[in-house]
């Protein structure tokens, strides 16, 4: 993983397969975990583009970031970008609820997912992400 330890970000392919080999490294829920959370995010937006920065962060995009995947020892964190702008009726979030623009949601061993939800929120970052970019005005208009 030469990439990662130069900390160069990638997208793609090669952030998949950074990805893949995080999951594969962990071997204990929080892998299972990111694996679940991970194939979620890919069905609720087909068209997500995978990258890996920040020296190892695995990140969502669609029209900007959606969110990030970390890991940590007691919990697995997926950071929303734009999450204080989002409608959570299911009450994911459940951390950083205190800033003006991110949201997460801390995952626990043996906690469950509730696939629906997470899916629609994600596909609400997304919808804002895309509504961001069709409002900004280019230098030009």
């Amino acid at each position: 993983m030469k990439a990662e330890a130069a900390g160069e970000p990638q997208s793609g392919a090669q952030a998949s397969k950074l990805i893949d080999e995080r999951i594969a490294s962990l071997g204990d829920w929080r892998g299972e975990t990111l694996a679940r959370v991970r194939a979620l995010i890919h069905e609720a937006d087909p068209d997500v583009l995978e990258e890996w920065k920040w020296r190892g962060t695995p990140v969502w995009s669609h029209g900007g970031i959606v969110c990030t995947g970390e890991t940590y020892k007691a919990y697995v964190k997926l950071t929303f970008a734009k999450g204080a702008a989002l409608p959570d009726p299911a009450g994911l979030f459940n951390s950083s609820l205190e800033g003006n623009t991110r949201r997460a949601i801390d995952i626990h061993e043996g906690a469950t997912i509730d696939g629906a939800a997470l899916k629609a929120l994600f596909q609400a970052a997304v919808a804002l992400n895309l509504s961001k970019k069709k409002g900004r005005k280019t230098p030009l208009s």
